[in-house]
């Protein structure tokens, strides 16, 4: 397996990115099914962004599972992580949650003196 996989620090924002980018497609999905169900003007949206939310959705699943080998998350914790791409914008949600209990060690600045 390459470093980069091993590494905690990269698999933690890696998964901050794809958790942030999951819950922007979901917008974007949200906002073409509104337009082609609510004004009924077009199906664009959904055909660009449904596509695209499946592709980043499975590619958060996959980090999902990577965090949880690295990171040794708990069982519990990794399921929290796979429901939380179920509903819109949970994946926000619970990365702002699994930084701030210490579960994605990422950098953070030191305090200046």
């Amino acid at each position: 397996m390459p470093a980069a996989l091993t590494d905690p620090r990269t698999v933690a924002r890696a998964f901050r990115a794809v958790a942030i980018a999951e819950a922007v497609s979901w917008v974007l999905l949200l906002a073409g099914m509104f337009v082609k169900y609510v004004p009924e003007t077009t199906e664009v949206g959904v055909q660009i962004a449904g596509p695209v939310h499946g592709a980043v959705f499975v590619a958060y699943v996959l980090v999902t599972l990577l965090a949880w080998r690295v990171l040794r998350w708990t069982p519990l914790t990794a399921v929290l992580a796979l429901a939380a791409s179920i509903p819109p914008l949970v994946t926000i949600w619970f990365e702002r949650w699994a930084h701030r209990t210490g579960r994605l060690p990422v950098d953070t600045a030191e305090p200046v003196r």
